[in-house]
């Protein structure tokens, strides 16, 4: 386990459930929150952030990440805090360039670490380019997890170019025995260092070296450490950072030193979902072997390197220790009480009591931010008041506020029985119709699948679509939401790759 996280499982009492596929429940304790991904929605925050490592004090789990902003405005550090993964709360500020003479800006790649009842927090600043600029790894100190951090040393604790490895992107591991390493680096070179108990200096190592050099191939920055069942995993980014080749691989091995022989690429883009995912943490749910990586994303349709969001997956391992790789899912289910990464084209929309809510209108819109082809796409749809009818978007482009403005396809239910798919295009071309029994204030499932130009919209019953087509004018485009001249809610929206689709 990372650092001397011990086993609150108090912090799970009384936590938030709704959004609870699955309940793992460990002996004599309470039931212990179990989730796929960021079932509540990803980003999991609110703001443009990267580089997140994730910690558990005090029962409760927090993540202190980096500003994602021009070098010259990364002059501060938020944290978050949350008790069950769903409800983040933010604290701001906790450490900040005010509390650390020597740093500017380029504040990056927060590692947090408890010790002696004593917080710690390890960041790079100044971004610097040789030995005889000022910066480097400094370390805060604080009496709380939020802070506010000060620095501890009055300087850098690592400020030179050691094995060729510019001094960023560090994380902090306590391992079973006690002993402290600071895993670091970029410009393609990681080291470990062993700290002292004072978690200030740094110790040597048994042939009297400080600074062993331990780069795996294809190794960029962002080295990131944690053990499991007596193996030690090392993480690390590879690619470039504003790229769509940023992703994050791992290796394995005995000893914390290495070697580190790498093993297999985990993370990476997803065309349908988000590009530039990678600079990741993990957290092991205390008491279990339920696993999540928590990583930056940037949405598809962003072109500025900054605009980078946090989330998390769940992360599973073979039988034989090595890791799965991870899909990035597309789930939410507004548990969260927020709509973070939906944007609307039209209508009063708002989130809160675990629903997606639209007022009555023509043609209100929401939609995510991805580009599925073939898939399964699922929600549930209430229908709340108005004549009209509310489903799901796919497969579109061009959005923008009116009744048809858009390019893709639509699939809705309304009161008076009726299920409709048609395509728009700045116009309506209705492509099916049925009967079904709808009842106006229930929720009801709605299912579509699309492989090429096959398209079928099941509802309730997920065994026999009510609409089957063939059109193959749109293959490719966001997911949404939508009515028409009427009210309604969502809930329990998911979208993934069509591989079990008939």
């Amino acid at each position: 386990m990372r650092t001397p996280l011990k086993a609150l499982i108090a912090l799970f009492a009384g936590a938030a459930l709704c959004m609870t596929p699955q309940v793992a429940a460990l002996p004599g304790a309470a039931a212990v929150p179990e989730y796929s991904t960021a079932e509540a929605g990803n980003p999991f925050v609110d703001g443009w952030y990267a580089d997140p490592d994730i910690e558990i004090y005090d029962g409760k789990y927090w993540v202190f990440p980096t500003a994602s902003k021009p070098y010259a405005e990364q002059t501060y550090l938020d944290a978050f805090s949350s008790t069950d993964l769903i409800h983040w709360t933010k604290h701001s500020n906790v450490l900040t360039t005010a509390n650390v003479s020597w740093a500017k800006y380029a504040v990056w790649a927060p590692a947090p670490v408890q010790r002696g009842g004593k917080y710690y927090l390890y960041f790079a600043a100044n971004d610097i380019q040789n030995n005889s600029q000022l910066g480097g790894i400094g370390v805060a100190v604080a009496d709380r997890p939020e802070g506010p951090y000060k620095d501890a040393l009055g300087k850098p604790l690592i400020s030179q170019f050691h094995n060729g490895a510019q001094p960023i992107d560090q994380d902090v591991f306590i391992d079973d025995d006690g002993q402290a390493y600071m895993y670091y680096g970029g410009w393609h070179h990681a080291n470990v260092v062993k700290l002292n108990p004072d978690m200030t200096s740094l110790g040597t190592f048994e042939d009297g070296s400080t600074y062993k050099e331990i780069t795996p191939d294809n190794y960029t920055e962002g080295s990131y450490m944690f053990k499991r069942n007596g193996k030690y995993y090392l993480m690390w980014s590879e690619g470039g950072w504003t790229g769509p080749d940023y992703s994050v691989s791992y290796a394995m091995s005995d000893s914390s030193t290495g070697p580190f022989r790498k093993i297999d690429k985990v993370l990476a883009q997803d065309p349908a979902v988000a590009k530039g995912s990678g600079h990741n943490s993990v957290v092991n749910v205390p008491g279990t072997d339920i696993w999540y990586i928590v990583y930056h994303r940037r949405p598809l349709s962003e072109t500025d390197g900054n605009h980078r969001q946090l989330a998390y997956d769940r992360m599973y391992f073979n039988p034989d220790g090595t890791i799965r790789r991870i899909a990035m899912q597309v789930k939410d289910n507004f548990a969260d009480g927020n709509a973070l990464g939906w944007k609307t084209y039209g209508g009063t929309w708002s989130a809160g009591d675990g629903r997606y809510r639209v007022g009555r209108s023509l043609g209100g819109k929401s939609l995510l931010d991805t580009d599925f082809a073939d898939f399964t796409y699922d929600a549930d749809v209430t229908v709340t008041s108005g004549r009209g009818d509310a489903g799901l978007m796919f497969r579109t482009t061009r959005p923008s506020v009116g009744l048809d403005s858009y390019s893709g396809y639509y699939a809705g239910i309304s009161p008076s029985g009726k299920v409709v798919l048609g395509r728009a295009d700045d116009s309506w071309t209705e492509l099916g119709t049925a009967r079904t029994s709808v009842k106006p204030g229930s929720a009801h499932r709605i299912r579509v699948t699309a492989v090429g130009p096959s398209i079928k919209v099941y509802v309730d019953d997920m065994t026999a679509p009510k609409i089957s087509v063939s059109d193959g004018t749109y293959l490719s485009g966001a997911n949404g939401v939508r009515v028409f001249d009427s009210a309604a809610s969502f809930d329990n929206v998911s979208i993934g790759p069509c591989s079990t689709c008939r």
